[in-house]
Parts: structure tokens; sequence; C-alpha cells
């Protein structure tokens, strides 16, 4: 089963992303893409500006703009008033234009969002449920996708694909609880799976593949064009983007840091990862603790946290400091389904233990929390429909 769709990816650092369009009739559907996106980054642009920005001709920019109006993508949000002559007519994107469904696997739990085209989460459905088999996700995408309907919150009609993350190797890769009969998703095929849901197109992604291109789009790649994105759910992974453009690598595979191992031959998200977490509160007596709530853990409970997240960031250092030689990042992100302020701690006790002494030698990118929320695997899954269709496919 694939887990990537490969893209080339762009060269450069983390400066501003420019914008370049052509006027052949041939490019016109990436005009319009063109076009789109840059009213989404700046919430509204009357047709100069998007000539300005684009370097489109100002009677393509008038036909793009009718175009997108006519498909129902943009509207008219009233006119720019200030300036000499008629009021020019500002443009923004209509959230409702179109939808589209992510659905993040994982061995802890299945989660379901729908987004509008402005990347609001319309909604949000997460079943917490160990190896999970392919008919309990199936049942759960069903009844999500309903409660969706009946809801009202998105138009069946607009709904334009959708995208499913998971990690490499979900059927076999050793996590604490593993269960034989959970190898079956290593010969499921997972399109025609998703499809029994709904009739729309199906994109597949690994889980931190999708997490860093929603990231890249929503989060921090607006301020870090450049990043390496750390991915803490039940296993661990990694994602690289650079100048914007996700980079999967010759194989697909690239990024995939929790299959690093230490010393003792112990993989990395042997240690850093919910799964090391839960067996370090098990061995201590503690009953299972909900990822939303491990930030309001009792105080014994709190301090078993605290000690993981040290040696969590000791095991991390080492790793962290060699992409920053090797990458030279803008920025560490670090995200997944533990609560925003214990990623921050951890985010710090890495920051502190990869400092350099002299950065004009060895580089020391930012070691931050990312923007986007716990479900950001299943958020960068449903952008992954709107790269395909919608958007210029920055992401992936």
């Amino acid at each position: 089963m694939s887990l990537h769709k490969h893209a080339s990816a762009g060269e450069g650092g983390s400066g501003s992303r420019a914008l370049h369009g052509t006027n052949p009739a041939r490019a016109g559907e990436r005009n319009q893409r063109l076009v789109l996106e840059a009213i989404l980054r700046a919430g509204e642009c009357t047709r100069l500006q998007l000539a300005e920005q684009t370097g489109l001709s100002s009677a393509a920019i008038a036909n793009i703009t009718q175009r997108l109006a006519d498909r129902g993508f943009i509207f008219e949000k009233g006119r720019r008033t200030g300036v000499r002559g008629m009021p020019a007519i500002r443009f923004a994107v209509n959230p409702d234009g179109c939808f589209s469904y992510g659905v993040n696997i994982d061995r802890d739990h299945v989660s379901l969002v729908a987004l509008d085209l402005t990347g609001a989460v319309r909604a949000r459905y997460t079943q917490e449920i160990d190896f999970a088999s392919p008919k309990a996700v199936l049942t759960f995408m069903g009844d999500a996708v309903a409660s969706l309907l009946a809801s009202g919150s998105v138009a069946r009609d607009r709904i334009i694909g959708m995208g499913v993350a998971l990690p490499g190797g979900l059927g076999h890769v050793d996590l604490p609880g593993l269960t034989p009969e959970y190898a079956e998703w290593d010969t499921i095929d997972l399109t025609s799976l998703v499809r029994q849901v709904g009739p729309w197109p199906v994109v597949v992604e690994n889980d931190a593949a999708a997490a860093a291109i929603g990231e890249a789009r929503f989060g921090s790649g607006v301020a870090h064009r450049s990043f390496f994105y750390i991915l803490l759910s039940a296993g661990l992974g990694g994602g690289i983007v650079v100048a914007g453009n996700y980079h999967h690598g010759v194989t697909g595979r690239a990024g995939r840091i929790g299959f690093l191992a230490d010393a003792a031959g112990r993989s990395l998200q042997s240690i850093v990862s919910l799964s090391a977490l839960k067996a370090d509160l098990a061995s201590h007596g503690f009953a299972p603790i909900p990822p939303a709530d491990l930030a309001n853990a009792e105080p014994a409970a709190m301090l078993v946290i605290r000690q993981w997240i040290e040696r969590a960031a000791d095991a991390l250092a080492e790793p962290v400091s060699t992409i920053n030689c090797l990458i030279d990042p803008g920025a560490i992100v670090i995200g997944g389904r533990l609560p925003v302020p214990l990623i921050a701690e951890l985010a710090e006790a890495v920051a502190r233990r990869t400092q350099t002494v002299d950065e004009s030698i060895v580089p020391s990118a930012p070691v931050i929390t990312a923007q986007l929320a716990a479900d950001a695997p299943a958020i960068g899954a449903a952008i992954l429909p709107f790269n395909d269709l919608v958007f210029l496919s920055a992401g992936g």
C-alpha cells in the first residue's frame, strides 16, 4: 500500500515565496490556482493587487476572477475606498466553495476532520481505540461522515475528496500492545476501503508528511518556509519542508526519524512516542490517560510525564543536531497529540540541548511548537485534495 505521492521539491531557503504566473491559454488552470491562492493568503484582494502579485495581465485577472466566482470559489466582498476613481472590487475566498475530508488512522486512535476552502475546520471526530481493525475504521468513517452530512456543516455536492494519513508500516512496526491481527493493514486495499464511505477521490499520505504539509500551508510555514517537522504520536515520524514544498525523498520515506537507533540499538520512537509515555505511566501503576488529559494529570503522574520529557529530549538532542548540520532548516517544529503545553516543554528541553556555542559554524534552528492542533495529520490529509484539485500543490 503506497503512502505517498511523489512531487518535486523546490530548492532554497526560508525567504519570501514569490508568486509567478504565465498568460498562455494552456496554463489557464494553473493561473486560476495561482490567483485563488493569492486571494487566500491576502484575505482579500482587488484585481490590480492580484495583477501586481502574480504578474498576470489585467485582462487575464478579470477573466480568472470571473471564472473563480462562477465556480463559487470567490465572492465580491465589497469595494476598496479611499482611492481615486471608482472604488475597486475586493475579492475574498468563499469558505463554502468546496470541502474536503481528512482521516488519520493511527495505532491508538482514528480521527476525521472536514475543512472548508479557507482551511477552517468545520467538524472533527475522534475515537480513542488501540490497534483498530480496518472494519472498525470503516465503521468510524461511515458514522462520522453520516453525522457530518446530517448536520449541514458541509454541502455534499461541494466535497472534492478525502485525504488519508497513516504511519508507514502501520500493521507491523513493533509497538507495545501490537496484536497479530493488526497485520491486516499491510495487505488491505486502503483506497477501496475508504471509497466505501463515499464516491470522492482518495489521496493517501504518510501521517508525518501530511502533518508537515498542513503546517506548511496553515501553520509555521507562514514564517518558516523551510523546516523539519517532528510528529509525536503513537510512534514518531518526521518530515522535511524546503521552500514551502514537502520533500518526499527518492523512495518517499524521507524524514523517518523514529527509526533512528541509539547506542543501545533502541529505536528513537521506542523512547519518544505516546506509546513509550503510556508504558512509563503503566510501569508506575497509572491507568491509561487520554492524550488530551495529560497536561492535567494528577501530580504523581505529572512527575512521571516530566521525567519522560527529559528522557525524550535527551534522545532527540543528537538527531536534531544532526538535522541542523545536514539540512540547516529554518526551524524544528514539534507537533502531535501531546497537549500543547507539554509539547512546548519538550521543545524547550530539546532547544536547551541543541544550542551551539558558535552558530556561525554550526547552525542551531529554533525548536518550536507546531501551530496546528493535535489532529494535524488529519488536517494535513484534508489539505491533500485541495493541493491536487484547487491550489498550487506546494505541499505535496
